[in-house]
């Protein structure tokens, strides 16, 4: 899912996850799971009662941040000197406080090394990570039948834990491809993914396991990761707060692993991700791609309702809540429409300032104006940002099913079964989401890194459930058929052609070469948690190189 920015969305799950906005924006405009929404008032005077305590030396809110970040208030452009005051103006409201490092916020019951039964370690290419593993009986859950690892990477450096879990394919292990799962947010457990999305078992009311038979596990062997650290069972003393930074980790995690288990070397690997994992996925594959002295191969990549590109993303907002274009209908009313409509231009403005020059001074205020002017009308009617179909209940993610994953995995059989060492799991760290947003990273441009992915010939697969408004399909091809890469006047003319199951339609894909929109009919932010049979039947397709999609394999 995707966390909001005026609750800070949250999906950006994984999804999966304004969520990962994305849930997850598995997204993390605030909302991942996932994403959840932040009032931006709060936001701005989050940050700035944060900066007026981190020093004595200045007076003004941007003289604050220029001297934190190093850089010289006196250089600034006049521009950026207006917009911060001005965003003082606008959001005056102090709601809360920011601490910059998000710090461990619950006890740390460190296992003894004996519980462990693999430590692996890379003295030549990772001096500073070591592989924790521990064999978790698949009776003694009940989560699947399948072999299943769990455990912690850690940077010893730095006092960083990253926890992990592994399900070996119900179908051919030593044959069917690998994939590792991420949620958005950002700060939003992978494990909503796995319970509420796409893993072997869902979680009820009776804190119980229940089989899901259209697992992603069905035709392929699945890691979830908790990350950045401080997110679901990972931990640290030190802080996460850029995506860049994040994916330094994620590559030291898979050479670890499958250093440690050679025999799923040479399997098709694949990254998948929702909400926010729109700029992880890119940032990461970037990551994996620079390392030409990697022990593993990347064989596609898939985004799942992501944030990638908001200069073309986010003129689709007020479309999917406005219009019938959206597939759906309109759900919200003339005056709101109006107010989006006229706040969009300087949003727009905004965040190309952002992508020209990728500093805080012009991503922060980017990411308050256009998340206040462009979610904030939709958000304010309580309506659900993952399935504009529905009104939100539950808790603050809007899924009361959320509640059970988290009482099911602070039990204290299940954190020993695994090996977890903190001693409160909990779903979405909104510390870890504004501290994303106050590095600038929300409205950052991760499409240039699509275009690196690309151009190693490695398959991207953008997807989206057409019921979802924080990280919307409309969005999500615009973007996708806007960018430039060797193949994008083919893309662009390509026909949108059915995605079937039988008779039945399930979606519509634009393909060309190894580049893949597809839009999952009847979806919202988590298309597998809303449409399990075609979510699998996409992955399916995808993972056995049907690009297109549009053939079945079942």
């Amino acid at each position: 899912m995707k966390l909001t920015s005026t609750a800070l969305l949250s999906l950006l799950v994984a999804s999966s996850t304004v969520a990962s906005v994305i849930g997850d924006l598995g997204l993390g405009l605030g909302l991942d799971q996932q994403q959840r929404p932040i009032q931006l008032d709060s936001t701005w005077n989050t940050l700035k009662d944060a900066l007026q305590k981190g020093s004595g030396k200045s007076s003004s809110l941007l003289e604050k941040v220029a001297e934190l970040t190093g850089e010289s208030f006196d250089k600034l452009d006049s521009k950026i000197k207006e917009t911060w005051d001005e965003m003082e103006m606008l959001y005056p409201n102090t709601l809360s406080q920011l601490q910059w490092k998000s710090q461990p916020k619950f006890k740390i019951n460190k296992k003894p090394e004996s519980f462990w039964d693999f430590h692996v370690t890379n003295t030549d290419k990772l001096a500073d990570y070591q592989l924790r593993v521990k064999k978790t009986d698949p009776k003694a859950l009940g989560v699947d039948t399948t072999k299943q690892y769990s455990g912690y990477l850690d940077d010893v450096q730095e006092d960083k834990h990253w926890f992990y879990w592994f399900f070996e394919s119900r179908n051919d292990p030593k044959n069917d491809p690998v994939i590792l799962w991420l949620n958005g947010g950002p700060g939003c457990s992978s494990l909503t993914g796995l319970f509420f999305e796409l893993g072997p078992s869902s979680i009820g009311k009776k804190l119980k396991p229940i089989y899901n038979p259209y697992s992603w596990n069905s035709n392929a062997s699945v890691i979830f990761l908790d990350q950045p650290v401080n997110v679901g069972y990972s931990y640290s003393s030190q802080s996460v707060s850029n995506t860049v930074a994040a994916g330094k980790d994620v590559y030291a995690f898979l050479e670890l692993f499958f250093q440690q288990f050679p025999e799923y070397l040479n399997l098709p690997f694949h990254m998948a991700a929702e909400s926010y994992g729109g700029h992880y996925i890119p940032s990461f594959a970037s990551e994996i791609l620079s390392h030409p002295d990697r022990s593993f191969n990347l064989t596609s990549v898939m985004i799942g309702n992501g944030l990638t590109d908001p200069l073309n993303q986010y003129p689709e907002y007020e479309t999917m809540a406005c219009t019938y274009e959206n597939g759906y209908k309109p759900v919200l009313d003339e005056t709101s429409c109006q107010s989006m409509s006229d706040s969009l231009p300087r949003c727009l403005s905004m965040i190309e300032s952002c992508y020209n020059s990728e500093s805080i001074f012009s991503c922060v205020p980017a990411s308050i104006y256009c998340n206040n002017g462009q979610l904030g009308p939709y958000q304010k009617t309580g309506r659900n940002v993952y399935d504009v179909r529905k009104m939100c209940e539950g808790n603050d993610l809007c899924y009361e099913g959320l509640d059970y994953i988290g009482e099911y995995l602070n039990q204290d059989y299940v954190k020993e079964k695994l090996g977890a060492e903190v001693d409160r799991y909990e779903s979405c760290n909104m510390d870890i989401n504004r501290n994303f947003l106050f590095a600038g990273d929300w409205m950052k441009p991760f499409h240039k890194d699509v275009l690196t992915i690309l151009q190693n010939r490695v398959p991207v697969l953008i997807y989206a459930g057409d019921k979802d408004f924080i990280c919307n399909w409309l969005g999500n091809q615009a973007w996708s058929t806007l960018l430039p890469w060797e193949g994008h006047k083919e893309f662009q003319v390509a026909e949108m052609k059915n995605i079937t199951i039988g008779k039945k339609n399930i979606g519509e894909a634009r393909n060309y070469d190894i580049f893949t929109f597809a839009r999952m009919f009847d979806g919202g932010h988590m298309v597998p948690y809303d449409q399990p049979v075609s979510s699998l039947t996409m992955l399916n397709r995808w993972i056995s190189g049907d690009y297109n999609l549009l053939e079945s394999k079942e």
